[in-house]
C-alpha cells in the first residue's frame, strides 16, 4: 500500500488534545446521550473480572459524566438491545448497530481449525435448542459452567454456548452477577442488523474508521489496537477508510487522524478523576507514554512483593495532563487509598479531588491514605482532602 502523502503536522500538544477530546474528556460532556452516548462515541467499552470501587464498565462512564447510579449505568448497557458483548479490543460492550461490522471476526471463528475445548457431539445443538425453549439463560442454568473447579476446566454446555456466541448464533444479552445471560441473536439483535452479508474489507473499513474517530489521531499500531486487528488488516482498507495522514511532532511514526477533528481547535473544561486501567484512553501503554509521558502497568498479576504502585493502581487525570496514581479500596464507608503516587506538589488538589468525587460516587463519606511515594507529600494530601471533604 502506498501511504499518501501527510497533509497536516500536529504538535504533540495539539495531538494529546485531541485524543482527549475524542475520549471525552476535554469540553462538555454530552450528558443528555448519558451512558448510551458515551458508549456510542467510543465505540467499545472493556469488561473485566476485577472490582475495586467498581467493575470497569462502570468506571467508563463514571470518568467522563461524574456521579452517574451504577444502576443507570447496568440499564443504559443492557435494556432495549441497545448493545451487545463481543471480543473486540478483549471481552467488550459494543454499540448494537456495530453487530455487522463483527461479521468479519464471526466468519473466523466459524473457519477456525483447532479450540482449547473439545466440544462433545450434539452439545452444540443441544445448547442452541434449550434456548430457543427456554432462554435467556446463564451457563449454569444450560446445565453447569465448570466440570471441575478449575477456572478453564469447562463444562460441555460453557464450551458449546461459548462458541455459539463466537460464531454469532448466541449472544450476551446482559451480565447476572457477572455471568453471562445468553439468549439466541436472532431473538436479541434487530432484524435490520441480523446479518453477516457485508464482506471482510467493508467490516475492516469501517471498523479503522471507528477507531480512527475514538481515538482522535493515532498511528498504525494504535488502530489496530483498538478493536485488535492485524497490521496487515489495517494496512489494506486505511487509505480508503476516511481517515487522513498526518505527522505528529515527536512520534517518529506515521498517524492518522479523524478529519472532522482537525476542523475545530479541541477548547473546553477538563475532567479530573480516577481512570480505569482498562479505560481505553489508557489502554494501550505504548500510546499512552507516547501521548502524556506516563508508564502504566496494571500489577493486580504481578506478585504482592513485586508490585510497585499496588494491585488496581488508577491513574489521576487532571488538566489534561496524568498526574499521578491511586491503588484504592474500601473498607466500609471509607475509600482507602493505600498508595498514592503524586506528580509533584501541583498535583495534590487534582488527586484530593479526584478521590472524595469517587469516595461520593461509591457512596463512601471518608477518605483515608495509607501511604503517599513522597513522604513530604503525604501531609498536604491529608489537609487538601480535609478541606474538600468538610
Amino acid at each position: 500500500m502506498t501511504t499518501p502523502r501527510p497533509a497536516t503536522h500536529l504538535s504533540a500538544d495539539e495531538a494529546r488534545r485531541l485524543a482527549l477530546r475524542a475520549q471525552g474528556f476535554l469540553g462538555a460532556p454530552d450528558r443528555r446521550s448519558g451512558v448510551r452516548g458515551v458508549l456510542r462515541h467510543l465505540g467499545a467499552v472493556q469488561l473485566d473480572t476485577i472490582s475495586v470501587l467498581a467493575r470497569s464498565h462502570e468506571l467508563i462512564p463514571y470518568a467522563r459524566l461524574g456521579a452517574v447510579g451504577r444502576t443507570t449505568v447496568e440499564n443504559a448497557y443492557w435494556k432495549d438491545t441497545h448493545a451487545f458483548e463481543y471480543w473486540s479490543h478483549a471481552a467488550c460492550i459494543l454499540p448494537i448497530e456495530e453487530w455487522p461490522h463483527f461479521a468479519f471476526r464471526r466468519r473466523a471463528y466459524r473457519n477456525r481449525p483447532h479450540w482449547n475445548h473439545e466440544l462433545p457431539d450434539g452439545a452444540y445443538d443441544q445448547v442452541v435448542k434449550q434456548l430457543r425453549a427456554e432462554g435467556p439463560l446463564t451457563a449454569t442454568e444450560l446445565g453447569g459452567a465448570k466440570k471441575t473447579s478449575e477456572w478453564w476446566d469447562w463444562s460441555s454446555s460453557k464450551v458449546a454456548v461459548e462458541r455459539a456466541l463466537m460464531y454469532g448464533e448466541v449472544v450476551c444479552v446482559e451480565r447476572r452477577g457477572w455471568k453471562r445471560v445468553y439468549d439466541l441473536a436472532e431473538r436479541a439483535v434487530p432484524a435490520a442488523l441480523l446479518h453477516d452479508d457485508l464482506d471482510d474489507t467493508e467490516c475492516l473499513r469501517r471498523l479503522v474508521r471507528l477507531a480512527g474517530q475514538s481515538l482522535g489521531v493515532g498511528t498504525r499500531a494504535d488502530i489496530a489496537d483498538y478493536h485488535r486487528l492485524r497490521g496487515d488488516q489495517v494496512d489494506a482498507v486505511i487509505a480508503d477508510s476516511g481517515l487522513v495522514p498526518v505527522t505528529v511532532e515527536g512520534w517518529g511514526k506515521q498517524a492518522w487522524a479523524d478529519p472532522a477533528a482537525l476542523e475545530t481547535p479541541p477548547r473546553g473544561r477538563h475532567r479530573t478523576t480516577l481512570l480505569s486501567p482498562f479505560d481505553s484512553l489508557v489502554w494501550e501503554r505504548a500510546r499512552t507514554e507516547r501521548i502524556f509521558g506516563f508508564t502504566h502497568r496494571l500489577e493486580a498479576y504481578v506478585p504482592k512483593p513485586k508490585r510497585v504502585y499496588g494491585y488496581f493502581a488508577m491513574p489521576v487525570l487532571a488538566g489534561g495532563r496524568l498526574v499521578g496514581r491511586v491503588d484504592p479500596a474500601r473498607e466500609g464507608r471509607t475509600l482507602v487509598a493505600r498508595q498514592a503516587t503524586l506528580d509533584g506538589p501541583k498535583a495534590v488538589p487534582a488527586v484530593a479531588q479526584a478521590l472524595v468525587e469517587a469516595a461520593s460516587w461509591v457512596d463512601c463519606t471518608d477518605v483515608r491514605v495509607e501511604r503517599v511515594d513522597a513522604p513530604d507529600l503525604r501531609e498536604p494530601l491529608t489537609r487538601e482532602l480535609a478541606r474538600a471533604l468538610a
